[in-house]
């Protein structure tokens, strides 16, 4: 009787310390446009966790995985729950097959069962829910992408700015977007002004309050007339959702998902400029501008320039046109001119000024009239063609020789002399053969190959000598000790008429001599 008590009792906690690992889901049956929670439960604390994948058995992961975790104590006896939560999409209709998770758990892989799952027809979705799960969010009444024309039928050349907006609910969140169409602009000049902070603002659209960011802003100059299709921008948004029921704290979980918006096709019927009461030498200029010609001056010396200053500025299509270009005599001499350009493009156009300036060498002595400069654009306020002409000018060059000799050759002010510009022929030349032998292959090559050759050798036996020169000991003493005594001796001749200075002198030089001779050192002398 106590054998079989004990038995059970083995059983039971055998039992009650047995891992589980389970999946479940919250229907097994659902329509192509429904969404079916599968949980990943275990009493064990694992690690590696392991989900199928989704995709391949036909569902896409539109929320989670979210963790949870959960310990108590009862009687005495511990309780360990964690599980691994997804939301899921299906993305295929028919008879489904989600496989085996796997997780190891003390050392050991544990494996939930495959769940079988049938998706229907789309279904028209229960009305009655839970009042405490998140409010159903339909993403696509809930965000949008807007593309703001400020003109849907400008003139040609008429700027008109085209502002992308991100309306996005409050219901939902945010994140990264990546653009996945680009618009090209075609017939259009464009260009982007930029945004240095991308900042969420409030607004009213489709009579509701949204928050929204813009996103882009460009300006375009329609280049010709008609119906011109502006190409869309497409995104693709991370967005966020609430979903299942809020915490304690009454937040609810977010689960996140892939949206593509699009601003859609745009169309912009463009204008043309009036034929009548156009100008013949209308460039295409259309805004609003003044016209200048200025002249740095009129009086001229000898080898002296003038520039002449052609500017238009104010708001309109600056760089889109070209300025009038001045007609001088012949006996004024006129340069390319240096173009330069200020403008600024904000979001209501191009304003600033574009300049050329002209660099004018009169050739000879004399009185020269320019012609005053016309200058015709189409003002958009009056939706007329406005012409500015310029003053007739008068160059005066004064006196001084105007011959070839002084002519200026460069601008800037800048005077060369022509008696500068040719040299004077050489009589004394260095001609060298046009066909000359290449270096390679040469004799000059082939001696200075064999030099290193040569003279490898000569410093082996230099060296060898050295060595063995050094090593005579004895030699080198006999040779040290000579010299000594022939310069003492040398010493002793300068001094032969001061007799103690001589006496010493030569004394040296039969101590060395005898040193030398004899092989002995000073110590050895008695």
């Amino acid at each position: 009787m106590k054998q079989l008590a004990f038995f059970i009792v083995f059983i039971a906690q055998f039992a009650s310390a047995q891992v589980k690992f389970e999946a479940d889901v919250s229907k097994n049956s659902l329509g192509i446009n429904e969404r079916v929670r599968i949980e990943f439960s275990m009493n064990e604390d694992g690690d590696n966790f392991n989900p199928p994948n989704f995709e391949a058995c036909g569902f896409r992961v539109v929320g989670g995985p979210s963790q949870s975790i959960s310990q108590s104590w009862i009687n005495g006896r511990s309780t360990f729950q964690k599980a691994y939560t997804y939301i899921l999409l299906p993305i295929q209709k028919g008879n489904l097959i989600i496989k085996q998770a796997t997780i190891e758990i003390n050392g050991q892989i544990y494996k939930t069962s495959p769940l079988k799952m049938t998706v229907g027809n789309a279904v028209q979705m229960e009305q009655e829910r839970n009042p405490n799960d998140a409010p159903v969010v339909n993403v696509d009444n809930n965000l949008y992408l807007v593309a703001d024309i400020s003109k849907v039928n400008p003139y040609v050349n008429e700027p008109t700015t085209v502002v992308y907006k991100l309306y996005f609910s409050n219901n939902i969140g945010i994140s990264n977007f990546r653009e996945v169409n680009k618009p090209k602009y075609n017939d259009f000049w464009s260009q982007n002004i930029e945004i240095k902070k991308l900042e969420a603002q409030q607004g009213i659209f489709k009579g509701q309050q949204f928050r929204f960011v813009i996103l882009k802003k460009v300006i375009l100059y329609p280049q010709k007339a008609g119906k011109l299709d502006l190409e869309p921008l497409a995104l693709d948004i991370d967005v966020q959702m609430p979903m299942g029921r809020p915490n304690i704290f009454g937040q609810y979980q977010m689960g996140e998902d892939t949206k593509r918006v699009s601003a859609g096709n745009k169309i912009i019927v463009v204008k043309a400029l009036p034929d009548a009461g156009k100008p013949a030498d209308f460039t295409g200029a259309v805004g609003k501008f003044d016209f200048n010609v200025t002249p740095s001056r009129t009086n001229l010396k000898a080898g002296e320039s003038l520039s002449l200053n052609i500017s238009v500025s104010g708001t309109g299509n600056l760089k889109l046109f070209t300025l009038p270009k001045p007609v001088v005599p012949p006996s004024l001499e006129m340069y390319d001119p240096e173009h330069k350009e200020n403008i600024q493009t904000p979001l209501s156009g191009m304003t600033g000024s574009i300049t050329d300036n002209y660099t004018i060498i009169p050739s000879e002595k004399g009185n020269f009239p320019i012609k005053g400069l016309r200058f015709s654009y189409f003002d958009l306020s009056s939706q007329t063609y406005k012409t500015i002409t310029s003053n007739d000018l008068a160059i005066i060059a004064l006196e001084g020789a105007f011959s070839a000799k002084n002519a200026v050759a460069a601008s800037h002010k800048v005077k060369v002399a022509s008696s500068k510009t040719f040299a004077f022929i050489k009589q004394k030349t260095k001609l060298s053969a046009v066909n000359k032998p290449d270096f390679l292959g040469s004799q000059t090559f082939y001696a200075l190959f064999a030099l290193p050759f040569l003279i490898i050798p000569c410093l082996v036996l230099f060296r060898r000598k050295k060595e063995a020169r050094n090593a005579d000991f004895i030699g080198n003493r006999i040779k040290k000790s000579n010299a000594l005594a022939k310069k003492y001796l040398s010493e002793a001749k300068k001094q032969i008429n001061n007799k103690e200075p001589f006496y010493i002198a030569l004394e040296k030089a039969m101590h060395n001599f005898l040193k030398a001779k004899l092989s002995i050192e000073t110590f050895d002398m008695s």
